[in-house]
């Protein structure tokens, strides 16, 4: 059975600049989350496997098609949250979704599919408005329950939580975790890091148009290594750490080390690296070292 995704040598430029460099990348269900800084090629390959951009050299497939010889297959199994709404400013929010709904087969299920969403991504009150008048964090939400109204093969979020508050940032990790149990493939592009590790199976960096990393969450802090011992005073303010390689000699010695003196309720800590750490260590690498 082939990969949902497979990517295999994918390249795009624009103009001079190269986007993305012979590029492999396979996904095979769950959830993936494609991490990195502006301009590493997040949202450029994301619009290359919907289809949206042609590649200028190699290849990709989604669910078995081909992403430029099979585009209108592609399409017909994919939904996309992109960071640019793409609803009818004209319709209200409840009308452009079961017109969607429609389009993609729901039938009579169209209008209490969108009722739900609406409810759920707390637009109730706006679903009667036409979206030309709708908030930036609404378009958002309303973006969302677009790409969620009917069943797909894989999602594609661009970024899907931008400008959302906390609570409809919660429900929205609920309905993609809740598709991915039911089977959909998501691939979601983040800079929000806790948002990666509470949602991702897999988390994949791109740096400079090439991945830098791929794995777990927990495999990615394991690529920085060690402990940091901290020396903290009364009222929580670092005054002294000392990196360990994490075995128990190394942390014995920092711990000597770090003497508090006459300080007075200053404490200790010893603190792991955390997904933070790793992106800036895997993503701090000039382009010519990254490429080598």
């Amino acid at each position: 059975m082939s990969p949902t995704i497979e990517v295999t040598g994918l390249g795009k430029s624009y103009g001079s600049e190269p986007v993305l460099a012979s590029l492999d990348l396979v996904v095979d269900g769950g959830v993936l989350a494609l991490l990195g800084p502006n301009g590493a090629g997040k949202t450029t390959l994301v619009s290359i496997l919907t289809t949206l951009v042609k590649p200028d050299s190699g290849s990709a497939r989604v669910l078995g098609h081909d992403v430029v010889r099979d585009a209108a297959a592609v399409r017909r199994l994919v939904r996309v949250t992109g960071q640019a709404s793409s609803l009818d400013e004209l319709l209200t929010g409840r009308e452009n979704l079961v017109l969607l709904g429609r389009l993609l087969g729901l039938g009579r299920r169209a209008k209490p599919r969108a009722d739900e969403l609406l409810e759920r991504l707390d637009l109730t009150a706006a679903g009667g408005r036409s979206v030309r008048g709708y908030s930036g964090g609404m378009r958002r939400r309303i973006d969302l329950a677009a790409s969620l109204i009917a069943p797909a093969g894989v999602l594609f979020l661009d970024e899907p939580t931008t400008g959302l508050d906390p609570t409809s940032r919660a429900r929205v990790w609920e309905d993609v975790r809740e598709l991915a149990a039911a089977g959909t493939t998501v691939l979601l592009t983040t800079q929000t890091l806790d948002e990666a590790e509470a949602l991702a199976d897999r988390i994949t960096v791109l740096d400079h148009g090439r991945i830098v990393a791929d794995g777990t969450a927990d495999e990615l802090t394991a690529l920085v290594g060690g402990q940091t011992v901290v020396l903290l005073d009364a009222a929580g303010t670092v005054i002294g750490q000392s990196e360990t390689d994490g075995t128990p000699a190394s942390v014995a010695r920092a711990l000597t080390a770090l003497d508090p003196g006459n300080v007075e309720g200053a404490r200790i800590e010893l603190r792991s690296p955390t997904l933070d750490d790793a992106f800036a260590a895997i993503t701090t690498r000039p382009r010519e070292e990254v490429a080598a």
